[in-house]
């Protein structure tokens, strides 16, 4: 019975850390459905959305609700602005170029923060700081499950805004058909800063959440590679296919690290990444609806 539990300890405390994977592969798909880029600096967006809660909430004293909400809009305003100001300028450039420059700007982001904020490692404490649940022969930190129940609201709220909301439903029909959106009278250019806004805050909430069980620094910004496999495990330009896709990621790495020998688990969401490129090159969740027109 020892060995079960420990198995679905391992199972749960991966699918905590999937879970993050999973919120970051989702700002991967939200710009990809949207504008065709994939931005390789999502991850680093996450790093400074954590920066930022930091400096809020540990630096100026703000309550950490209060402080994460802020650090939230702060992050959602500059992706906003990044997209007006400089990444619309390579819509419609070859995918290398748009590549090219969101790797570019994952290294300045990463400078920016070294120098803002040092090359130190940092925390914070936060209400789910070093307290546990006991189910059974389980310990479950509670950092591990404000994870997961900070992802599944954070899902309702984009399912209910992009469901239920005009602007919602407007994002939905310029991903959907640009020129005809355009022609309906749909401000197309802002529609697309406000997706990157929505990602990078969406990677903002994966690094508040991500801040009670481990340390931010500059170089947190690479677990964006292991978010980028989530992704097209999922089935690139799914929403529910990033969020499984980072779930499964993560809970093949708790078990790597635990069964195989070290140096397995830094890898493992690479080796998922080749096998279903072989595979499945599609993805899991893979998209044969057509566009509408």
């Amino acid at each position: 019975m020892g060995d079960v539990a420990h198995l679905l300890q391992l199972v749960i405390n991966g699918a905590a850390g999937g879970c993050i994977y999973g919120v970051i592969a989702l700002g991967f798909v939200l710009i990809y459905k949207a504008t065709e880029m994939i931005n390789f600096a999502q991850g680093d967006l996450m790093m400074l959305g954590g920066f930022v809660a930091l400096s809020l909430i540990a630096n100026m004293g703000l309550n950490y609700w209060l402080g994460g909400l802020l650090a939230i809009a702060i992050m959602a305003a500059f992706g906003f602005l990044l997209d007006a100001v400089l990444l619309r300028r390579v819509i419609g450039q070859p995918q290398f170029a748009v590549i090219m420059l969101t790797l570019g700007l994952g290294f300045i982001f990463r400078a920016f923060a070294g120098i803002t904020w040092g090359y130190g490692s940092y925390t914070f404490v936060t209400p789910f700081t070093n307290k546990v649940e006991r189910f059974g022969g389980i310990v479950i930190g509670q950092d591990s499950l404000s994870i997961v129940v900070g992802t599944v609201i954070l899902c309702l709220v984009l399912y209910l805004f992009f469901s239920k909301t005009r602007l919602g439903i407007a994002m939905q029909a310029a991903s959907q058909n640009q020129l005809a959106a355009y022609y309906m009278g749909i401000p197309v250019r802002t529609i697309f800063s406000l997706i990157w806004g929505i990602s990078a805050a969406a990677s903002t909430v994966a690094g508040i959440l991500l801040a009670p069980s481990t340390v931010l620094d500059v170089n947190m910004g690479f677990l964006g590679f292991k978010a980028f496999a989530a992704a097209v495990l999922g089935g690139f330009g799914s929403i529910p296919g990033a969020l499984v896709g980072g779930v499964i990621i993560g809970i093949v790495e708790q078990l790597a690290g635990y069964y195989l020998p070290a140096g397995f688990q830094e890898v493992t969401s690479n080796i998922v990444l080749l096998l279903v490129l072989i595979l499945r090159p599609q993805g899991i969740f893979a998209e044969t609806q057509r566009k509408k027109v």
